[in-house]
């Protein structure tokens, strides 16, 4: 089978290349996908996972990627709750191969299936997303109606659907990114929208939650705005500096099958839309992996629906 493949850790992206590579086996309790569009975070050549297994050991030639829309293909010893030829969506194991090929095998358990009328590119850009964005305002953040969300990156692809599901209890949604990501954050319907690079930070005044999918100065000085009893909540590295009287969270997603369809569903009735960008074959994947500040997330398009 075709797949993008890396081999060499200090070559970064540059290391990335087509390659042939052997049809997966599905181990007990997995399945393996027929991958239709795949979803990559794009720095995911830094993780250890990437580099080598569980138990530490070198796994490359690896093959990027964790989100996918596909088809199940064939079932491993034991899998139930799946059946092969069923259109599926969800989130690779993070030291396996991944989605950028034509066939993966993932644990079923990460897997959710995928309702005829939500296409595979949509479905691609919502596992990582879509449940970051629930389990850092929801699981961790304890967001709740009436109460005040900041979302870093609102025009992202997690900060998106974050301001989306953020609206949809009844939260007040302050979203902050560059210039170009205003429209789009306000069309997503933040009540209001801060530049980084021109407007007060400190001018969203105290909330609830903040929910930071940038890092850096930006995290560490989003721990003031917090009030008393809030969190922060970061997705993209520990924060460095703790709200005086409120949690400061850091976690990494977990799969998990029932949130997959509860979002699926929501993509489904129109209240949740995830911002699909541009959409690029399995070949341009290297190139796509090296590009920065492309609006929305990237999908990569392995087969035609």
């Amino acid at each position: 089978m075709q797949a993008i493949t890396v081999r060499d850790r200090s070559a970064g992206v540059g290391g990335l290349s087509p390659a042939e590579m052997p049809y997966p086996h599905a181990a007990e309790n997995d399945v393996v996908v027929r991958v239709h569009a795949a979803g990559f975070t794009p720095g995911e050549l830094d993780w250890p996972g990437t580099w080598s297994d569980r138990a530490g050991r070198d796994r490359t030639p690896s093959v990027p990627g964790h989100e996918l829309s596909g088809v199940v293909t064939e079932l491993g010893y034991g899998t139930t709750g799946l059946t092969v030829g069923q259109r599926v969506f969800g989130i690779c194991d993070w030291t396996r191969d991944g989605s950028l090929a034509e066939y993966t095998a993932v644990e079923a358990r990460n897997l959710a299936p995928l309702p005829a009328d939500v296409d595979h590119t949509t479905a691609a850009a919502l596992p990582i997303s879509g449940l970051t964005a629930w389990q850092g305002l929801f699981d961790h953040g304890r967001l709740a109606t009436g109460q005040t969300v900041l979302v870093h990156g609102a025009a992202g692809g997690v900060g998106s659907i974050a301001v989306q599901l953020a609206r949809e209890v009844g939260a007040r949604v302050i979203g902050t990114g560059r210039a170009t990501g205003r429209d789009r954050a306000l069309g997503l319907g933040v009540d209001v929208f801060l530049d980084l690079e021109a407007d007060r930070l400190e001018d969203a005044g105290e909330v609830d939650v903040v929910f930071d999918a940038i890092g850096g100065e930006v995290l560490d000085r989003s721990a003031a705005l917090v009030r008393p009893g809030g969190t922060l909540v970061a997705v993209s590295m520990p924060p460095t500096v703790q709200p005086k009287d409120g949690r400061a969270v850091f976690f990494v997603v977990e799969p998990e099958r029932a949130r997959l369809v509860e979002l699926a569903q929501r993509v489904r009735d129109g209240r949740l839309k995830p911002m699909v960008g541009a959409v690029r074959p399995l070949a341009e994947a290297p190139d796509a992996l090296a590009a920065r500040g492309v609006p929305g997330k990237t999908i990569i398009r392995v087969a035609g629906d």
